[in-house]
């Protein structure tokens, strides 16, 4: 009979193995005081030659990687793109370098984005870009997604902490009182924001602000971060009942996490994508029988449920953080953007599929959207610059979409395991580049 977890037991035996007894577990753990305390790198704001050679000393010298290694991350090209680099990255090394596919034309008829798009994905994943790719063909064929944006706002939560429930309380009266001051103060920092709303949330001795932002066709975490410390600055040196401390972020707003609040109340731009493909096309282009995608809906369903999963979903990680990467989106957002929804119901002659995502964050301008490798991948989506955010969300909610009916698609019909050892097991024809 098991006494403790399988994975528990095999922590235990790895510590009998390696320790004969506690004092040596002890030892092995405890710092010695006589060692010489590690050199930290010396931070670079600038991404310069200079700096990159220098680092490179140093990982030469102390790390295992060697001078072939400094020639992938950080050849003659990318020792010239260097200074293009310094508003993005700190300690620069050189570039990473990612396969980049691309799928369409995705055919999306939305409230901001109407037409066929091509569609860039980052990724070393095998097969998700096949998978995605089948996925756009089906709805080009049923005649395109359709998609509206919902409703937008990025979230910021600042945090107060009083001597008592009472001082909060009088804390918040004045907030509510003090409303358009503080609209003024978090504006006058930025050209493209506007604070929408302002929600006071108290518990006990804390009070938590809810700020939201509308950032313009930025993705706006930034923007809307500088506008709360500006708000924080007013509070501190107007209200009449100082806090013990305060925070620009406390935690709330749900930033780069999947939460409740994000899913109910939205962070970002939501978004919601629909089609109903006809049987013929499930048949024909998926290879799918319906009523095995149905029954295979409702079991995930079941799965999604009693596992505690916030939202019911398959897979929209994989085509979110492949087109974050490609068209410079914060990759770290994918946390909370992959949460929504996909629904797929029965239809006469076929069936409805949908995908809300209340989190999408994206923007058309800003962050890492001006690098060369991802101003190109949004001018290949026709969504660069100024006045595109609103269609590049809709694309967004495409994308995942067509993700969820390919991948139902195979699950169903039992191809899923064949088309990933197929497409993920080919070997290369000659050595590539790292």
């Amino acid at each position: 009979m098991a006494i403790v977890p399988y994975h528990v037991e095999a922590m235990l035996e790895r510590l009998r193995r390696v320790f004969d007894s506690i004092a040596g577990a002890r030892a092995h753990f405890t710092p010695s005081p006589e060692a010489e305390p590690t050199r930290p790198l010396r931070p670079a704001r600038e991404a310069s030659a200079a700096n990159l050679a220098r680092f490179w000393e140093r990982l030469e010298a102390e790390s295992g990687a060697s001078a072939e290694d400094r020639e992938i991350l950080a050849g003659p090209e990318d020792l010239e793109a260097a200074p293009l680099y310094s508003r993005n990255i700190e300690n620069y090394v050189g570039r990473a370098k990612l396969p980049m596919g691309v799928i369409g034309p995705l055919r999306v008829l939305g409230l901001n984005a109407r037409g066929d798009y091509f569609i860039p994905l980052a990724t070393t994943e095998a097969a998700l870009v096949a998978s995605y790719g089948r996925g756009a063909e089906a709805v080009g064929r049923a005649g395109g997604v359709a998609t509206a944006l919902l409703g937008e706002g990025v979230l910021r939560s600042p945090g107060f902490i009083f001597a008592d429930i009472l001082e909060a309380g009088v804390f918040v009266d004045w907030v509510a009182r003090e409303a358009e001051a503080l609209k003024a103060a978090a504006e006058a920092t930025t050209r493209h924001g506007e604070l929408l709303s302002l929600e006071p949330m108290l518990d006990s001795d804390c009070v938590f602000l809810l700020c939201r932002y509308a950032t313009g066709d930025a993705a706006g975490q930034n923007m809307a971060t500088i506008a709360t410390q500006a708000l924080c600055d007013h509070i501190l040196e107007h209200t009449p009942v100082k806090p013990l401390h305060a925070f620009v972020e406390a935690n709330f707003s749900g930033d780069k996490k999947a939460s409740h609040l994000g899913l109910l109340a939205g962070r970002g731009r939501k978004v919601t994508a629909s089609v109903t493909l006809p049987d013929e096309i499930i048949r024909r282009h998926l290879r799918a029988e319906p009523e095995a995608m149905l029954a295979y809906g409702r079991m995930a369903n079941l799965g999604a449920l009693l596992s505690g999963q916030i939202g019911a979903q398959a897979h929209y990680a994989n085509g979110l953080a492949a087109f974050y990467i490609a068209t410079g989106q914060d990759a770290a957002c994918v946390a909370e953007s992959a949460v929504g929804f996909t629904r797929m119901e029965p239809r006469e002659g076929g069936l409805f599929f949908s995908a809300t995502l209340p989190n999408i964050l994206v923007g058309s301008v800003g962050g890492g959207t001006g690098l060369p490798t991802q101003a190109a991948a949004l001018r290949i989506l026709g969504l660069q610059g100024e006045g595109k955010a609103a269609a590049l969300a809709e694309v967004t909610a495409a994308l995942c979409l067509c993700g969820e009916i390919s991948i139902i698609a195979a699950i169903s019909a039992g191809e899923f395991t064949r088309a990933h050892a197929r497409l993920a097991r080919r070997a290369p024809k000659s050595k590539a580049p790292s």
